[in-house]
């Protein structure tokens, strides 16, 4: 039997009525199970990028690492160290430059760094040797660890990197251009490099150069790196690492001419999965936003216009953003915020999570729930919006920073004052395609693209 007239239009209805529902959820919340936020103790390799110059990503705790880990930190203790890293870049950010020999970084002595739990391999020297290093986006010189560690050097998975064994090494001299350049002090006619990580913990060495293999077809010969000699109370476990910022000691502007200071990377979901780095043309798909001038001109600076929550933008001016800054950075763990929107962020979030049981919070975190009774649940969505009109639409691991199932914060923190300098940090950046195209002088967002 047929359908009246009624009967069909009325279904119509109902089905363009739900179908409304539907496209207005995915705008306001992510739907997600809980399990889905946590590491696993395997690993799974996610898609990756399908470009020639791609190393693979992995969080050095976790089960991708190369590095075996006798001990996991807790979640707690990863964040540890975010706050001296903050601290210390919002130092550079109101500091043209520094007068000190050494450039300070923030540690604590004998303890892991809040500097980048991210890792890649990479090879030096000729023939090369691969080390597992931290890859960073707030520093520009690279640096591994050197035999015959004259002074000191921490344990490391690989065999420390021996230069006597490379053919290509060579150390820079005293008044060359890449030692004037770095502005370092010199010991007899060799140049020298100190980077001083706060608490005593440092690593000092010669200045060198040697050939740094990305792929096997990609070998940069003539590359400017830190060999350390005395390293302390550092990156146990990894041989050093790679400076990604913008300044001309940095890897990105070191293979110009290959790359066109060209890169980007991709942070998996979890612990357990793994993402990209990769050298050269970006994705056409990212949304970009421009580079704004830095003091330290090693910081990727952006315009941090506006937030959204649960598809509607929050009324915090422009002026918050506009006054403190906004960096993005590989790093950081966790978003900071000025405490203005950070208040806004929290209370529309807050609004739309009611439904969940709190939990207390934790160090930095102040939004938390108790998730443990619950399989599937509703997350607020969160929108960056940026100058240029990009838009960065985070994923539910990029909202949400997971301690345990009864403790699932949001993964956002309020700065101490208006003018200290906002930071995109990792946590944010998870399953983005993060495209840094520093010759166009722009940054770019694309999301889902690794898991």
């Amino acid at each position: 039997m047929s359908a009246s007239p009624h009967t069909s239009h009325a279904f119509t209805s109902v089905l363009l009525l739900s179908c409304f529902f539907s496209a207005l959820e995915g705008t306001t919340h992510h739907i997600i199970r809980v399990d889905s936020l946590l590491p696993s103790t395997n690993c799974s390799t996610s898609k990756g990028s399908r470009r020639a110059s791609t190393l693979q990503i992995s969080h050095r705790h976790g089960p991708c690492s190369p590095i075996p880990n006798k001990r996991h930190p807790t979640p707690a203790e990863n964040l540890l160290h975010d706050n001296p890293r903050v601290e210390l870049l919002q130092r550079r950010r109101n500091r043209a430059k520094f007068n000190s020999t050494f450039v300070s970084i923030p540690a604590r002595s004998g303890r892991q760094l809040g500097f980048g739990n991210y890792i890649v391999t990479v090879g030096y020297g000729t023939p090369k040797r691969d080390l597992t290093v931290v890859f960073d986006t707030g520093s520009s010189l690279s640096w591994v660890q050197c035999e015959p560690c004259l002074i000191s050097c921490y344990s490391q998975q690989d065999p420390i990197f021996d230069p006597s064994r490379s053919s290509s090494y060579r150390n820079v001299t005293c008044g060359s251009t890449e030692c004037n350049r770095v502005g370092l002090k010199c010991s007899s006619s060799n140049c020298l490099y100190g980077i001083q990580y706060g608490d005593n913990s440092l690593t000092v060495g010669f200045l060198a150069t040697d050939t740094l293999t990305l792929q096997s077809s990609e070998a940069f010969q003539g590359f400017v790196f830190g060999c350390g000699q005395d390293n302390e109370g550092l990156f146990k476990g990894v041989a050093g690492l790679l400076g990604l910022g913008r300044d001309y000691a940095s890897l990105v502007s070191q293979t110009s001419a290959a790359f066109g200071r060209v890169f980007s990377y991709c942070l998996p979901s979890t612990t357990s999965s793994t993402g990209y780095l990769t050298f050269g043309p970006h994705s056409a798909a990212a949304a970009f936003t421009p580079l704004k001038s830095s003091p330290r001109s090693d910081l990727y600076d952006v315009g941090l216009t506006g937030i959204s929550v649960g598809g509607r933008q929050l009324a915090i001016p422009t002026s918050v953003f506009t006054t403190a800054g906004t960096i993005v950075d590989s790093g950081t763990v966790i978003t900071r915020l000025p405490p203005t929107a950070y208040g806004a962020l929290r209370t529309a979030f807050r609004a739309g999570m009611t439904g969940y049981p709190m939990a207390a919070g934790s160090g930095l975190l102040d939004t938390c729930y108790d998730l443990s009774g619950y399989e599937t649940v509703e997350v607020p969505t969160v929108t960056l919006h940026f100058e240029g009109g990009a838009e960065l639409g985070l994923e539910a691991v990029g909202i949400m920073y997971v301690y345990s199932e009864r403790q699932v914060c949001l993964g956002f923190a309020g700065n101490g004052k208006g003018r200290d300098l906002g930071i995109i940090g990792n946590t944010q950046q998870k399953t983005v395609e993060v495209v840094y195209d520093v010759g166009l002088g722009r940054v770019g967002f694309r999301a889902g693209a690794c898991s």
